[in-house]
């Protein structure tokens, strides 16, 4: 048995194909004419355009808009000037053949990608990876591997995979994928969850072992693979794919369902969602509306800020898609970890303690807050939008950007521009202060969302991209539970909403310990609604307050994710 990383769920068993790319050799030589070398390199350029345009097009039809984002993403790569000019600049300045001037250039590219300490952009020095060996390729005449044609029951075995190997994936072929490299975030493991296949990612020498048409088993679940298994194994795992795949099927039927709890306690289980597109997904899975609009990503992969009215077309899209279901949108929440080149924010020395989201969003009331703020009232003549104002850590901020909200609303009506004159304001409750004031700010607003990422990477000191105090990082901390409870009891003592948009909302595990809470909105990945809904719908709230008792009774995260792990394995 090889242990991995969990990329991906579900149970794939099939043979074994290793993918391997050409290694290429790229080699510096002058060159004599420099102006048919920069012929040269915008013809392959062009053409690398051409085919991840076309990789683009075939996921959003496949897949959908979110997926194929992806693809999008590596063109806004390729459109940049910057790194198009400075390929240029090599080839005339050095006399370089085009082939080292894109490794130049897009190494350079990659290592200030991988630098940063926001996720998003560490894994933008891997779509720069992909971007450079493709356009080598195009320059050498090699041609790429062509997984589309894998056969049937394919077991795909990688290194690495790209994020263009994996978009050109079948997934009626492959059944599995495990690759050496890689981790749960990466674009290759979004796209296999999106796929749908059954991933296990970081296998340590799994290639020294495998060979092709091996039998492999790929827990994808659990982040186990078995090579060749015995007949023993094996029947095992056959058994419990096809429960895994029943299960799946059998989550259908809560399409249409209330979230209501046996003893009548009704949720609503919403969507976190990054733009307009992902709405899709969420009337998929029968979303009840949007718990997190993360507008950010409405500002990044561009060269100058968004318009208000392209920030207005783009909530009133979303309002629109939902008819009527409330659509939460976070105010940008932005600077220290998350860098935007064209804001001129200066790096922070502790980024999450950092110049970012609220705190910026005031300081820049002129050219980011009031041209956000006009746009979401704007767009609330179309739906129920609600504001949520991320980072907050005192009663002050809030009270500003209410009166920001007040001012934009008179300048509308000035204008004799429609918008919603009820529209709620809320706030993220994810810093230990706001958790402390909880009691306070819930009189001065009409919702919370708990954002569980941050609130225990700033309960429990830690911060969560840093895997050597990764042990310290648990939504099961005793304090970080403390501190959730307090919330939602503050919120439901003033009578207002509280939701939940971070990673514990949909987890099996918290749900029970979040409706004996008293929590009254998850909002999760579209993908986990299904799934969330049929764990609440067996669920009795009144039932659940002794697992509650006794899971707080614990005094450590380990004592309490086992607890929880043995209560929901003896109600299944």
């Amino acid at each position: 048995m090889f242990k991995g990383t969990n990329a991906s769920a579900g149970i794939g068993i099939g043979s074994v194909v290793i993918v391997e790319e050409t290694k290429l050799v790229i080699e510096q030589r002058s060159i004599a004419n420099v102006a048919a070398e920069v012929d040269r390199f915008k013809a392959a350029l062009d053409q690398t355009m051409k085919d991840t345009e076309a990789m683009a097009a075939d996921l959003a039809e496949r897949m959908g808009e979110k997926e194929a984002e992806i693809m999008q993403g590596h063109m806004m790569l390729l459109m940049d000037p910057s790194l198009t000019g400075e390929i240029e600049n090599q080839i005339k300045g050095e006399s370089m053949n085009a082939e080292m001037a894109v490794e130049n250039v897009c190494n350079m590219y990659a290592e200030m990608f991988a630098s940063m300490d926001n996720e998003m952009f560490q894994q933008r020095a891997t779509d720069m990876k992909d971007i450079k060996v493709r356009m080598q390729k195009v320059l050498l005449g090699v041609e790429s591997v062509d997984v589309a044609s894998l056969p049937s029951g394919t077991v795909l075995v990688a290194k690495d995979l790209t994020p263009s190997m994996t978009a050109g994936i079948n997934p009626q072929k492959i059944v599995g994928i495990v690759t050496e490299l890689g981790g749960k975030t990466s674009h290759s493991a979004i796209l296999a969850r999106a796929m749908e296949i059954p991933a296990v990612v970081a296998v340590a020498d799994f290639l020294k072992e495998a060979k092709n048409g091996d039998t492999v088993i790929v827990d994808g679940s659990e982040g186990v693979v078995y090579l060749s298994p015995e007949d023993k194994v094996l029947n095992e795992y056959t058994d419990k794919r096809d429960k895994y795949l029943k299960e799946r099927k059998e989550l259908e039927q809560y399409i249409g369902k209330e979230s209501i709890t046996k003893d009548g306690v009704k949720v609503e289980i919403v969507a976190n969602i990054g733009k307009p597109a992902d709405v899709e997904k969420v009337l998929q899975y029968d979303g009840e509306g949007v718990g997190l609009f993360r507008t950010e990503f409405l500002f990044m992969d561009r060269d100058s800020m968004p318009t208000e009215d392209e920030q207005y077309e783009a909530y009133k899209s979303v309002a629109e898609s939902l008819k009527g279901k409330p659509v939460i949108i976070r105010t940008l929440d932005i600077g220290g970890d998350k860098e935007i080149p064209y804001m001129g924010i200066a790096k922070d020395e502790n980024p999450f303690l950092g110049y970012r989201a609220i705190r910026l969003c005031l300081d820049r009331k002129d050219d980011i807050y009031k041209p956000q703020l006009r746009a979401l009232l704007r767009a609330s003549a179309y739906g129920d939008i609600r504001i949520m104002i991320p980072m907050v850590t005192c009663i002050d901020e809030i009270r500003e950007a209410k009166h920001l909200i007040e001012e934009m609303k008179m300048e509308l009506d000035r204008q004799n521009i429609p918008y919603n004159k009820d529209i709620k304001v809320g706030i993220m409750v994810e810093t230990a202060a706001a958790s402390l004031m909880a009691d306070v700010f819930a009189k001065e607003v009409d919702f919370f969302s708990i954002g569980t990422n941050d609130l225990t990477q700033y309960t429990m000191s830690c911060d969560r991209g840093n895997e050597q105090i990764s042990y310290l990082y648990s939504t099961f901390n005793p304090a970080v539970l403390r501190s959730i409870k307090r919330i939602i009891s503050c919120a439901n003592e003033a009578g207002i909403m509280v939701g939940m948009c971070g990673e514990a909302a949909s987890d099996p595990l918290m749900i029970p310990l979040l409706l004996s809470f008293g929590l009254n909105e998850f909002s999760m990945s579209a993908s986990a609604i299904l799934q969330s809904r049929k764990i609440i719908c067996n669920s009795s709230k009144a039932d659940l307050k002794a697992v509650e008792d006794k899971a707080m009774s614990f005094v450590t995260a380990k004592e309490v994710e086992e607890y929880m792990k043995e209560y929901v394995k003896s109600v299944q």
